[in-house]
C-alpha cells in the first residue's frame, strides 16, 4: 500500500493536465496509465520513420492572451511548444460535390468575416449578426474566458441547437453550409449538436489555428515532465481494476500486479461509464450508473493514416473538408454504400521541410457497428493480437474507397501515397478507451442538456471525473475540464486568479 495526496486513472490530457496543476500546487501525484505511452489522443506513432498524431490535427487559442495560451503559460509548457500557424486567409476549405470552389474560413473575425462576404456580398450583415451571436454565447461560459462565474450564465443558451442558430441568420443554403462545413471537428448532429459546442470550438479557432511540428505528444510530454519535476510520478503499463469505496469515500484501488493503492483523492480520466464500472460502492446508486451507462456517445471515426512519397504532395497550411451532397450535416448519417459522405484531410507539419508534407491524414465517420464481427477482438502494442484475415481486408476495402474518394478532389492522389495504415473506432476502443470507439465522448444533445451534461464530482467524496466527457472535447475544451477537475480541489477562484496572474509574471 502506498499513500499519496492525489491518484489519477489515466494519462489523457484530462488526467495530465490535472497531475500538473495539482503537483504545481504542492499535491503529492500518481498517474497510472494502462497504455506504454500515455497522451491518450496525444499519442503519436511512426510509420516509415513518418510520425503521425493519433488525435491532434490542429489547435484553437494558442495566440497571445488567449485562453489555452495563457493556461499552457501557467504550466510552464507554452513557450517549449514546437507550433506552426496556419493560414490566416483559410485555416480551414470547405467544399462540396463536384465543385471545385473552396470556401475558406479565416481567422480573425474581420477576417472571416471578409472572407465568406466575398463569396457572399449579400450576406454581411448576416455574417456579422452570427459572430456577434458565437461571441455572445462564448461570453456565458466564464471558464472559456478565465473569470468567475455560475452555472445560470450559460442556463439561457445550452437549449439552442446549432443547425438552427446558423440558419436562423440566412436564408442562403450554400452559406447554411459553410459555417457548419467543419462539423466533423464536434461529430455534429443535424437535430442535436448544441449551438454552444459549434460556438466554443469554432470561436477558438477563429482567433487563431496551430499545428503542432512533429506531432501532438510533444504536449504530453512536456505535461510528463511539469509532474516529475514536480515531484509526481507516471506509472505506465498498469491498469487500474477497481475503485474500492468505504462508506461515502474511495478507500484504495486495485491494479492489475494485484496491488492496492490508498491516497486522499482520485481523479478518474475514464468514461464516466467505465468508472462506474470498476467502482465498487454501495454510495454510487443504480439510477446514477445507469445514467452513465446509457450516455450516448458520439460516433467514431475511420483514419487513413498516409506516408507520403519524398517531395510528391505540397504541404497544405489549411485543413480540408469535403462534402459529397450540399448537405454538410449529412456525411454522420450516410450508409457503408454511399461511404465516405464527409471527410477531412489534416496535412502533417514536420521541421525537416515546409514545402512538401511527408503525412496527412484523411478522417471520415465510422459507426461502431460496421465492425461488429470484430467487437470480441482486443489489440495495442502491449497486448498485441490479430483481428483476423477479414478485419485486415475489411481496412484495405475501406482504405481504398477513401483514397479513390479523395483522389477525385486531389488528382494524382494515389501515386503520392508510399505506405499507409488504419485506425477504426477498434483502435480508439482500445487505446483511447471508449466502449464503443467513440471521437469525442459523450453527445451533447440541445434538446436536453443537462442529461448530457456529466459533474465533475460523484457520490465519493474524494473521487472525481475529468476529461472529454464532463464539458468539451478537445484539447482546449478537455483543459478547461481539467480545470475544473483541480479546482474541486483548489478552489475557482484561487485557481483562476493563479492562471491569470501568471501571465503578468
Amino acid at each position: 500500500m502506498h499513500n499519496y495526496d492525489v491518484i489519477i486513472i489515466g494519462s489523457g490530457l484530462g488526467g495530465l493536465v490535472c497531475g500538473a496543476i495539482l503537483s504545481r500546487n504542492g499535491y503529492k501525484v500518481r498517474i497510472y496509465e494502462k497504455n506504454r505511452q500515455p497522451g491518450g489522443c496525444l499519442q503519436t506513432f511512426s510509420r516509415d520513420k513518418v510520425i503521425f498524431d493519433s488525435g491532434v490535427h490542429y489547435i484553437g487559442g494558442l495566440g497571445e492572451g488567449e485562453n489555452l495560451h495563457k493556461i499552457f503559460s501557467y504550466l510552464g509548457i507554452m513557450d517549449k511548444l514546437k507550433l506552426k500557424r496556419m493560414d490566416a486567409d483559410g485555416f480551414d476549405h470547405i467544399n462540396f460535390g463536384t465543385e471545385d470552389k473552396v470556401y475558406r474560413i479565416a481567422q480573425g473575425r474581420d477576417h472571416f468575416i471578409r472572407t465568406l462576404a466575398a463569396d457572399f456580398p449579400e450576406e454581411t450583415a448576416a455574417l456579422h449578426a452570427y459572430c456577434d451571436k458565437i461571441t455572445e454565447v462564448c461570453s456565458k461560459f466564464p471558464l472559456y474566458n478565465l473569470r468567475l462565474g455560475d452555472y445560470d450564465e450559460k442556463r439561457s443558451v445550452l437549449q439552442l441547437n446549432a443547425a438552427s442558430v446558423i440558419e436562423s441568420f440566412t436564408g442562403n443554403y450554400r452559406l447554411q453550409q459553410v459555417l457548419a462545413g467543419n462539423n466533423l471537428l464536434y461529430a455534429g448532429v443535424r437535430d442535436k449538436t448544441p449551438f454552444y459546442v459549434h460556438a466554443l470550438v469554432l470561436n477558438s479557432y477563429m482567433q487563431s489555428s496551430w499545428k503542432c511540428v512533429d506531432g501532438g505528444s510533444q504536449i504530453a510530454r512536456l505535461l510528463c515532465r511539469c509532474i516529475t519535476e514536480n515531484g509526481g510520478e507516471i506509472i505506465r503499463n498498469t491498469e487500474v481494476l477497481k475503485i474500492v469505496g468505504q462508506g461515502d469515500r474511495v478507500d484504495h484501488l486495485v491494479l492489475e500486479t494485484g496491488g492496492k493503492v490508498t491516497g486522499d483523492y482520485f481523479i478518474s480520466n475514464l468514461h464516466p461509464a467505465q468508472t462506474t464500472a470498476i467502482t465498487e460502492s454501495d454510495a454510487i446508486r443504480g439510477a446514477y450508473r445507469t445514467r452513465m451507462q446509457k450516455l450516448e456517445n458520439s460516433t467514431g471515426a475511420f483514419v487513413l493514416n498516409v506516408v507520403l512519397k519524398p517531395g510528391s504532395f505540397p504541404y497544405l497550411n489549411h485543413n480540408y473538408y469535403h462534402h459529397a451532397t450540399d448537405d454538410a450535416w449529412a456525411g454522420i448519417d450516410c450508409t457503408p454504400d454511399q461511404w465516405p459522405q464527409t471527410y477531412a484531410i489534416y496535412v502533417s507539419a514536420s521541421s525537416r521541410h515546409e514545402t512538401y508534407a511527408d503525412s496527412l491524414s484523411v478522417m471520415t465517420y465510422m459507426r461502431y457497428e460496421e465492425l461488429a464481427p470484430w467487437q470480441h477482438t482486443f489489440n495495442t502494442e502491449r497486448t498485441e493480437a490479430s483481428r483476423g484475415a477479414d478485419y485486415e481486408a475489411f481496412k484495405v476495402q475501406k482504405a481504398e474507397q477513401l483514397i479513390e474518394a479523395v483522389e477525385k478532389k486531389f488528382p494524382g492522389f494515389r501515386n503520392c501515397v508510399q505506405s499507409y495504415s488504419v485506425a477504426t473506432p477498434l483502435s480508439y476502443r482500445d487505446y483511447i478507451g471508449t466502449s464503443d470507439g467513440s471521437m469525442y465522448g459523450v453527445l451533447k444533445d440541445s434538446e436536453d442538456p443537462l442529461r448530457t451534461m456529466v459533474s465533475a464530482r460523484t457520490r465519493l467524496s474524494n473521487l472525481y471525473l475529468t476529461g472529454q466527457n464532463l464539458n468539451l472535447h478537445g484539447i482546449l475544451g478537455v483543459t478547461m475540464s481539467s480545470v475544473i477537475t483541480s479546482a474541486e480541489l483548489l478552489g475557482m477562484e484561487f485557481l483562476v486568479e493563479e492562471i491569470n496572474q501568471s501571465i503578468l509574471k
